[in-house]
């Protein structure tokens, strides 16, 4: 049985799992930055190989409860933040087929999603419509028994590297959620490019053009918002788990620093002042890992929404894991400032866990909302 009250011995297992797979082939690569798009393939592949990718996946294509899900990229962003989107994002992606796609769409999409053999992408977000996806402007028109796609969506991960993207697009007229219907697209698909990104920590991201390209409906029409909503309640949770990983990491560097660097005769760990850094980063550390499996647990075990608890858990996650990188930074002094520092990558890569998937003060708002329907 766990000694963690929230994890099955099957999820500590799989932790170690992950473990010995990122000891195998994540931690010596970590730190090479060319060419994310091959990177993400291959690393999609040997995830698929390891028998992990298929835990961001449901059954029955898959073996995702989200216990799960929380565990892998916990254990794979400890060795690297690329390793764990390559995972997520094909649950990401193809999670909206799992829950609305006809039996049709997910037997062919969902196998060679969770097998590594095709990559998704969720096609969200665009130039006026992050946060507020009530701004969404891709239009969607019919044409017979196909739909045609117009606009552009931006900063979406697995751009050009995809083979199926889930767009979220305009199927009426008005500004609110209910003209939204949730789209299935073949990356070969005619009137689709794509436009590389660069973000401060390599990544694989894209604009996506949409020019009279065909889709196909997914799930109803008028569906697309609850359908993306509900696509990032259930992976919300686990971006906090990712920066559980990501601290962790930090702390760990931090700590092995602290222990091996010596300053005016001593060690840098006898220092009060480093004592009291490392004690408020690893309970930070803890509080945050409990929220998020908190979370995963209520998922798990029935509950119907978990709209507040993960909300919760990415907030203070994600906002942990930027302190505790950068006080790990500031252990190191000059040398965690230095490319080819992992906490200098660290520092990098953290940053945009704040801010997809709702940024911070997207989730103090559903806290909220959540709390103040409950006391009425």
């Amino acid at each position: 049985m766990s000694d963690d009250p929230f994890l099955e011995t099957r999820h500590v297992e799989l932790a170690e799992r992950v473990r010995l797979f990122g000891d195998k082939w994540l931690r010596s690569s970590a730190q090479d930055e060319s060419d994310p798009n091959g990177r993400t393939r291959r690393l999609v592949a040997s995830l698929a190989e390891a028998s992990l990718l298929r835990f961001a996946v449901p059954p029955p294509h898959g073996a995702m409860d989200l216990r799960s899900l929380i565990v892998v990229r916990e254990g794979l962003a400890y060795f690297s933040s690329l390793a764990d989107a390559a995972f997520v994002i094909q649950g990401l992606g193809s999670y909206p087929i799992a829950l609305a796609g006809t039996e049709v769409q997910r037997n062919t999409w969902l196998p060679p999603v969770a097998g590594g053999h095709v990559l998704a992408a969720f096609a969200v977000t665009e130039p006026e419509a992050g946060s507020d996806l009530a701004g969404v402007r891709t239009r969607a028109r019919r044409d017979g028994a196909l739909w045609r796609l117009e606009g552009l969506k931006t900063l979406i991960s697995n751009a050009g590297i995809a083979g199926v993207y889930c767009v979220l697009a305009r199927t009426a007229d008005g500004s609110d959620h209910k003209g939204l219907s949730m789209f299935l697209v073949d990356a070969e698909a005619p009137g689709l490019s794509v436009r590389p990104l660069e973000p401060m920590a390599p990544h694989p991201l894209g604009e996506v053009r949409f020019a009279g390209t065909p889709a196909l409906l997914l799930g109803e029409e008028g569906a697309g918002f609850s359908l993306a909503a509900s696509t990032l309640e259930q992976f919300r949770p686990s971006v906090g788990a990712a920066a559980c990983g990501m601290a962790a990491r930090a702390f760990d560097e931090a700590l092995r620093h602290a222990q091996g660097r010596r300053q005016f005769g001593r060690s840098l760990s006898d220092f009060q002042a480093t004592k009291m850094a490392l004690a408020e980063m690893h309970v930070e550390l803890e509080s945050a890992r409990l929220l998020v499996r908190k979370a995963a647990w209520l998922r798990d075990t029935g509950r119907p929404s978990i709209a507040k608890e993960g909300a919760v858990a990415k907030l203070a996650a994600t906002e942990m894991a930027q302190r505790v990188v950068d006080r790990a930074v500031q252990i190191h002094g000059g040398q965690g400032v230095l490319r080819g520092a992992t906490v200098e990558r660290l520092y990098r890569e953290v940053r945009s866990l704040r801010i997809y998937e709702g940024t911070s003060e997207i989730q103090k708002l559903v806290i909220a909302r959540e709390i103040l329907k409950e006391k009425k």
